[in-house]
């Protein structure tokens, strides 16, 4: 095993050579557990459970192995899946690796996901077992399982299983009690081999299944390793899905180094951060808006004087990091400073930085303080995040690490790196990826600093979808390129900027991915709307350009008396009736009940699906205007250049 020591403490601790000689995941927690120093520390955290849950590494392999032999015992071969409908918690790790131990092969997915999906991911999975959050989980899917080959159902809690006749059923101490009993029979898969399967949004609005194997997993623990070297006994506060791939290897990441794990939620998240006082966090941009919001109001209930200072002190401190940034080649707006913009920043930081620092003193020690105090960096990704956001956690000296990634790709492929760190690009790829800007049209490749299709390739990109080679070989060349989908360019150091989605998939500020097509077919359902397209790239929630069907919309308002005046219309309102605008209240109220209705009556509705702002227009999407295609498609990234404005200014 490749050691590296630890001057400071004189302990040993793996290095990324250690991990890189392994053939399968779960390898990582008996290398983890067989280190004295790290043995005995607490590895999982779970404070909102009831009771708490404190598991130690060495306890998290034992228990690992356990839940392993319990799966053996009950038959379970290499290679064999198993579905996983759980979420965030000590158990779920458990079951993960248990499951991988033994060569299977698990079929991941949230208790909350809608019950046609799990029902789709059951019956697509080809599972033989289902490991599962409780019994209320198992309600939703129990009527799906008779005609499949379920064997076996496991609930992670310690309540009474149900009798569901030839499917034999556990709680989780019951299993773990068979493996106690059982000699665990050493399976070694190989890196190449299948490890899990990752359900994600297809156009369709079916979900796929993204096959990754052990050396997609592994390979996101070298490349990490390279951007950051996480200490034993190091805290980790996890609020993203675990089953999420983007919290899942992070997880892995920070745990094969010897790291503390804890879980927290949306209600309890700003408590447990000042509790727990994470040094590392994971989450998309919603979360940092949150916080940020909580600061804000915080500085709001200052007294006057104070807000006036701190406003001081954050404008110009807004200007130095800005200066500063020109300094070190790191704005985005402007990689290639000349001599004199170097000189003029350097002079503008040189002003700026007594001021910056008493602001440090001042206000901004307070705000680190009350998100914990021992923040090495915050990772981000599921989306971009806000400028103004970007900027203030520069400011108060929080850092932000900024990355690119997909389901498909294990996620990550891309990350700025604290010694280049970027704000407004995704950073540069990890070890063993190649990023390659290509020509939408001709996908020839194009030079430095050009917007193209982004396509990667690399030890992360999965294997295909599972049991879909269409679509496999649709997403990855022959020469192993994979197209993401999405428009960008990269820097002359390799630096990814994601600009844009070349594919409709539309990713909401809380990591959420949409598929469109099918909200906008059932908002269609609708006889007043005509052609809709839905936005919110990068928003809290969806919005919509809609192109009503002005007749049907003209009959409603008769019914109520009203006219609705166009501004092309040459014919008099009738007598008596109130003339009023599509922007007006009325017609505003019908169309906002309509979409209500129509989105929450369509199967698989989920909360993410709701339509917030929309905006009606006074001109169809047609051929002739180029906002429709030759087969009658929308042209979605020429509509939103068109109504770039109105979009902006329907979430300002």
């Amino acid at each position: 095993m490749n050691l590296t020591r630890d001057q400071a403490s004189g302990t040993t601790r793996p290095d990324s050579r250690t991990y890189s000689q392994i053939q399968a995941l779960p390898e990582i927690w008996g290398i983890v557990a067989q280190r004295p120093e790290v043995a005995n520390l607490v590895a999982l955290y779970d404070p909102h459970s009831q009771p708490a849950v404190k598991i130690t590494f060495a306890q998290l392999y034992e228990t690992i192995r356990q839940f392993a032999a319990g799966l053996q015992a009950l038959g379970v071969q290499p290679g064999e899946h198993i579905a996983q409908f759980s979420d965030n918690s000590p158990r779920w790790l458990i079951a993960d690796q248990g499951i991988m131990t033994i060569g299977a092969i698990n079929a991941v997915r949230g208790s909350q996901a809608d019950r046609e999906e799990l029902q789709f991911i059951l019956e697509h999975s080809d599972s033989i077992g289902l490991v599962i959050q409780d019994l209320e989980t198992l309600n939703k899917v129990r009527e799906y399982l008779p005609p499949l080959p379920i064997r076996f159902v496991i609930l992670l809690t310690d309540e009474t299983p149900p009798d569901l006749g030839e499917i034999t059923t556990f709680n989780f101490s019951q299993l773990i009690d068979l493996g106690a009993n059982h000699t665990l029979q050493p399976v070694r898969p190989s890196r190449d081999s299948l490890a899990t399967l990752m359900y994600t949004s297809g156009t369709s609005g079916q979900p796929k299944g993204v096959m990754l194997s052990h050396h997609n997993l592994i390979s996101q623990i070298l490349g990490a390793y390279e951007v950051a070297q996480p200490q034993p006994g190091e805290r980790v506060l996890s609020i993203l899905p675990i089953w999420h791939c983007y919290e899942r290897t992070f997880e892995y990441f920070v745990l094969a180094f010897g790291c503390t794990q804890a879980y927290t939620n949306i209600r309890f998240v700003k408590k447990d951060i000042k509790d727990f006082k994470p040094h590392y966090m994971v989450g998309v941009p919603r979360l940092w808006e949150s916080i940020y919001d909580g600061i804000q109001k915080q500085l709001r209930e200052q007294p006057a004087s104070k807000q006036r200072l701190a406003h001081f002190f954050l404008t110009q401190s807004d200007r130095y990091i800005k200066a500063r940034r020109i300094i070190q080649g790191l704005s985005l707006d402007n990689l290639h400073p000349s001599l004199a913009e170097r000189v003029v920043a350097a002079l503008e930081s040189l002003v700026l930085a007594p001021l910056h620092w008493v602001g440090d003193r001042l206000v901004y020690q307070k705000i680190r303080a009350g998100v914990g105090g021992a923040v090495k960096f915050l990772v981000s990704g599921g989306g971009s995040i806000a400028e103004h956001l970007e900027d203030f956690f520069e400011v108060v000296g929080i850092t932000i690490l900024g990355g690119y990634g997909l389901t498909e790709t294990s996620p990550i492929t891309h990350v700025r790196r604290p010694w280049r760190n970027i704000r407004g690009a995704d950073g540069q790829p990890l070890r063993n990826t190649e990023t390659q800007i290509v020509d939408l049209e001709t996908r020839r490749p194009l030079p430095p600093e050009k917007q193209g299709l982004v396509m990667i390739r690399g030890d992360q990109v999965m294997l295909g979808y599972y049991k879909n080679p269409e679509a496999t070989k649709k997403a990855i060349s022959p020469e192993g390129w994979f197209d993401t989908g999405d428009l960008g360019w990269v820097s002359n150091q390799d630096d990814l900027v994601i600009t844009g989605r070349a594919k409709d998939t539309i990713v909401l500020t809380n990591g959420e991915n949409i598929e469109p097509q099918p909200i906008e077919d059932a908002c269609l359902r609708s006889p007043y709307v005509d052609q809709i397209m839905l936005v919110g790239q990068d928003q809290k929630v969806l919005g919509a350009l809609i192109v009503p069907n002005l007749e049907m919309v003209q009959q409603w308002a008769a019914s109520q008396n009203l006219y609705i005046q166009l501004p092309d219309d040459p014919n008099p309102a009738p007598v008596g009736a109130q003339i009023i605008g599509l922007e007006d209240k009325p017609v505003q109220d019908l169309f906002r009940q309509e979409l209500n209705r129509e989105v929450k009556n369509r199967p698989g509705y989920r909360a993410d699906d709701r339509i917030g702002p929309f905006r009606l227009l006074s001109e169809p999407f047609s051929i002739q205007n180029g906002l429709l295609t030759q087969t009658l498609k929308i042209r979605r990234a020429v509509v939103t250049d068109r109504y770039r404005g109105m979009i902006d200014e329907m979430f300002d």
